[in-house]
């Protein structure tokens, strides 16, 4: 087993989205399938799917080559589902009371 990384792999930058993942997955596999290269079509899939599951994807944002790069810079780019309203929803609960 190689330690390799999968952004490598696949081709894909570290900003890569799922759709671009996909899509250099895709790309591999035509490049490469199974029944004529199969090492190589099992190292392109272990990649795949190690790019698709989000904790493995944090993780190797976390094992990144530079330790130094703050945390919220991997947080850039994703949208919370929760946005900060303000003081004004729990004060209208507050005077209904």
């Amino acid at each position: 087993m190689t330690h390799e990384d999968p952004r490598a792999i696949l081709g894909v930058s570290a900003e890569a989205g799922e759709e671009e993942i996909r899509a250099a997955y895709l790309r591999k596999v035509k490049e490469h399938p199974p029944e004529r290269s199969p090492l190589k079509f099992e190292r392109i899939r272990d990649a795949y799917e190690t790019l698709r599951d989000p904790r493995k994807r944090a993780r190797l944002a976390f094992l990144a080559e530079d330790p130094l790069r703050p945390l919220p810079s991997l947080l850039e780019g994703i949208k919370t589902a929760r946005l900060f309203v303000g003081p004004e929803p729990w004060l209208e609960v507050l005077r209904k009371k």
